[in-house]
């Protein structure tokens, strides 16, 4: 039975491998759907079940089931009336600009800056998400040119941080266009689907391009990642803030843990 598991079967990949890489990437996908930060599980879980092969094709595969599973919530939030086209398809845009100049702005800087500045703003992020018991599942009031400039303000900007660091920007996007933007969490979540995917195709095919994704595992992973899109979607979609805000703390307390072991032991994440 072990000989069967370990033979390998898809890009010369194990079942030994592979299952606990697909049971990380529904965790991450699940987490994904309600709250972001899925990057946070999937890459790590990659990057273990690649071993000693380059980073680049543990990252470039995990874009595979990122962007199919990502496909799927964002399918279930359109498909409830859950996106504001006019509000966030501008915002793809900037998150996109954003994007480009991080990773321009990623090869002149030292990314520890970024890091040792993130462990100062994470509590206080914690703290803000913690401070109101309940979040409201209606929209605030405001002003409509207002709430534009705060989504594609926000887009750009946080867009930027994905392009130069990356994990948790699904839940940073959530936090502002809730606080800052006043929508309801199911728009807000919507939005931020909508974005997501917009950077992640672009990444998945730019992987393509560079050869640096195995695809059979993507597409195995996918199926996980579909599966817990669509449970974190649906729970997401009919719970509201009783489910999004613990998921968006969860996602804070793991990219606080996982900034800092990168700081304090950076070998790890080689």
């Amino acid at each position: 039975m072990l000989s069967f598991l370990s033979a390998p079967c898809l890009d010369g990949f194990s079942l030994l491998v592979l299952l606990p890489l697909c049971a990380g990437v529904f965790l991450a996908s699940f987490l994904d759907a309600i709250a972001g930060g899925g990057g946070i599980i999937s890459v790590p879980a990659h990057l273990l079940a690649f071993g000693d092969l380059p980073a680049s094709y543990a990252l470039g595969t995990n874009k595979v089931s990122a962007a199919i599973g990502t496909a799927c919530s964002t399918a279930r939030f359109i498909r409830t009336g859950c996106v504001r086209w006019r509000l966030f398809g501008p915002a793809i845009a900037f998150a996109l600009a954003g994007s480009f100049i991080g990773t321009k702005l990623q090869h002149l800087t030292p990314d520890t800056v970024l890091k040792y500045l993130l462990l100062a703003v994470l509590p206080v992020v914690a703290f803000l998400t913690l401070r109101d018991r309940e979040w409201p599942d209606g929209p605030g009031e405001i002003e409509p040119r207002t709430q534009r400039l705060t989504v594609w303000a926000a887009s750009f900007l946080i867009g930027g941080y994905d392009g130069y660091y990356g994990p948790g920007t699904g839940t940073f996007l959530m936090l502002v266009f809730i606080r800052a933007a006043r929508l309801d969490i199911r728009q807000a979540a919507g939005g931020v689907k909508v974005i997501n995917l917009s950077s992640n195709v672009g990444s998945l095919v730019t992987q393509l391009l560079y050869g640096q994704v195995f695809l059979g595992v993507g597409l195995a992973a996918s199926i996980a990642s579909v599966a817990g899109h669509y449970w974190g979607s649906g729970l997401a979609i009919r719970n509201g803030g009783r489910l999004v805000r613990p998921a968006v703390l969860v996602v804070l307390l793991l990219l606080t843990v996982k900034v800092g072991s990168e700081l304090l032991f950076p070998d790890l994440w080689k």
